[in-house]
């Protein structure tokens, strides 16, 4: 049976990839040296491709996009408002980019390379796709790498140094933060939309045109591979940021043993301190395990860089590890944010399984939180200077009513008091008919016991 001119030219295409190591990490030595061969070498690596890419990285793939999502879903609600929050939404949707071209590059054409299914994806789409696929992966990572030295960072000012988290770790400033970052990481890696062009000729055994992909000019100097590809890939992306996310997790973990030695009994501390301690210790998670997953990739790349092009299982393995890395930020969130699994259980699963009382500390949001912070304030104000808004009154049934027109019903579980008393510094209070009669009697029968005689406390 003879070889069609669409099957020849998958081939071709197949055989420069599988044999030019393309991978996330870095692109391969291998191209290094002029014009690549176009068809002349098989791929021997069809099963391990297969189980790797083709099941793993689709099925976590698929995991994480999911997760993401609905991570994105709950960041995003009135109530998460944050700065650390936001830095988290915007690591969840750089951290799905960088799945789907995973799954793009290695998961789907994986598939092809084992059963033979998916074969117009192998070989019409994929070859015009992966020029561009290859720089969007290497700008997603770098965002992702800096997001979470940037979460970190965030981290480490509201831990460490709390007076300042007000002026530092604002809204504003998160997003200033991920719209420099996105922009860096596309400048430094603009030079990779040009590293490689694809031609259409003729193929040099079967005599048919076919897909055959080139170094550029740029791509095949021997400065740009050894500065820009080898080892500015490997400062910029591993060494710098590994060290300052070691540093400040160290500090953060410090910072945190050290109050909970002072404060064993963790009902000691106040709301703020738990809170922000359970935020410490899940965001001290996602950076351990961005080092982990990240860690066989940066000694795939230093392999490359000083010695020679890494084993094929390391580079399949540190792909499968940058893949885990992105997916797995969901499971951490339901694990250790408490906040995160009640909306999860909320919005997802039946009301039934998990419902929080009205005096959680976790119940307020985050409209509500400004209003009572504000209402608090005002009445502190006016205690301060010696009276009190007469327009600030709380009626019987448990409503507040504000000087600037707001008005908030403060909904409880308690009983409301027998009646009402409002305070005026300076003034008699006023107090309600049934608490003047009781106290009415109270001095007739001290009265009564004085002249008696009788003075017992």
């Amino acid at each position: 049976m003879g070889i069609s001119s669409t099957e020849t030219t998958a081939m071709v295409v197949s055989d420069y990839y599988d044999a030019g190591r393309f991978s996330l990490q870095n692109f391969s030595n291998s191209s290094n040296s002029g014009l690549l061969e176009c068809g002349q070498q098989t791929n021997t690596n069809g099963l391990p491709d297969f189980i790797i890419y083709g099941i793993f990285v689709n099925l976590i793939g698929l995991f994480g996009i999911f997760g993401n999502a609905i991570s994105m879903i709950i960041l995003s609600r009135p109530q998460m408002k944050s700065s650390i929050n936001y830095l988290l939404i915007g690591l969840a949707r750089c951290d799905t980019v960088l799945i789907i071209i995973a799954v793009l590059i290695y998961g789907l054409p994986a598939i092809y390379t084992y059963t033979g299914a998916l074969f117009d994806y192998k070989f019409i789409v994929y070859p015009k796709i992966i020029r561009y696929l290859y720089p969007l992966a290497c700008i997603a990572q770098f965002v992702t790498v800096y997001l979470t030295l940037t979460v970190t960072l965030e981290r480490y000012i509201a831990v460490c140094h709390p007076l300042k988290a007000r002026s530092f770790c604002t809204y504003g400033r998160a997003q200033v933060a991920v719209l420099v970052i996105v922009i860096f990481a596309f400048i430094y890696n603009l030079p990779k939309f040009w590293e490689i062009e694809v031609y259409n000729e003729k193929h040099w055994k079967y005599n048919i045109t076919v897909y055959c992909v080139y170094p550029t000019e740029l791509r095949s100097n021997e400065y740009y591979v050894t500065l820009y590809i080898h080892w500015m890939y490997f400062f910029v992306y591993y060494m710098i940021p590994f060290i300052m996310l070691v540093i400040f997790n160290t500090a953060i973990y410090r910072r945190v043993s050290n109050v909970r030695k002072a404060n064993r009994d963790l009902q000691q501390l106040s709301r703020h301190q738990r809170r922000e301690i359970g935020l410490a210790t899940m965001l001290l998670c996602v950076v351990v395990v961005f080092l982990i997953c990240n860690i066989l990739p940066m000694v795939s790349n230093a392999h490359e860089t000083f010695i020679a092009d890494p084993p094929q299982w390391m580079v399949q393995i540190g792909n499968l590890l940058v893949t885990i890395n992105s997916s797995i930020n969901f499971i951490i969130y339901v694990i250790f944010g408490r906040k995160f699994k009640r909306i999860f259980l909320k919005l997802f699963c039946s009301s039934r399984l998990f419902v929080p009382g009205r005096d959680s500390p976790e119940f307020q949001t985050y409209d509500e939180s400004i209003v009572t912070n504000t209402t608090n304030i005002e009445l502190r104000n006016s205690i301060r200077h010696g009276h009190l808004n007469r327009a600030n009154t709380i009626s019987s049934n448990n409503n507040v009513h504000m000087s600037n027109g707001i008005r908030q019903s403060l909904k409880s579980g308690r009983p409301a008091s027998p009646g009402s008393c409002v305070y005026y510094p300076g003034k008699n209070p006023a107090r309600s008919p049934s608490l003047m009669s009781r106290m009415s009697n109270g001095r007739n029968s001290w009265k009564n016991r004085r002249e008696n005689g009788d003075s017992t406390l």
